[in-house]
């Protein structure tokens, strides 16, 4: 075999892998019942917040602490832990996206994607902004 050919196997084979490996690491959305049966993988719930209940954040205490109530797509509640600051207009959310493991009888966010109302006509889709859990 000629070296060109080699390295065109070469080149293949690892554009497979990387597929593989982006197919695996992907994931759907899911409710909190199923991320509750499965603690120990990550999971992404789509839901929305719930007003009524608290959200604890004490910057002074802890600036890396955020607590609150969300409501899954099937209706059911728990209380979310992230792990970082609280994100700006956090209450002027229409939709939240938390990516993270179940953890006891709540849920721990490593990150939260929210879908904030837009600021022009009912015609534009609102933008979706992502926060990380602090290291």
């Amino acid at each position: 075999m000629k070296k060109t050919h080699i390295i065109g196997i070469l080149v293949i084979a690892v554009a497979i892998a990387i597929i593989i490996v982006s197919i695996s690491d992907s994931s759907t959305y899911e409710t909190f019942t199923t991320a509750l049966n499965h603690p120990d993988k990550e999971f992404h719930v789509v839901g929305k917040l719930d007003k009524e209940k608290e959200m604890a954040y004490n910057p002074e205490q802890d600036a890396n602490l955020f607590s609150f109530y969300m409501t899954d797509e099937k209706g059911v509640e728990k209380k979310v832990i992230f792990n970082g600051a609280k994100p700006q207009d956090f209450e002027k959310s229409e939709q939240i996206v938390i990516i993270g493991k179940a953890n006891g009888d709540g849920f721990a966010a490593s990150k939260i994607l929210m879908k904030c109302p837009s600021k022009y006509t009912n015609n534009k889709q609102g933008e979706l902004k992502e926060f990380t859990e602090s290291k």
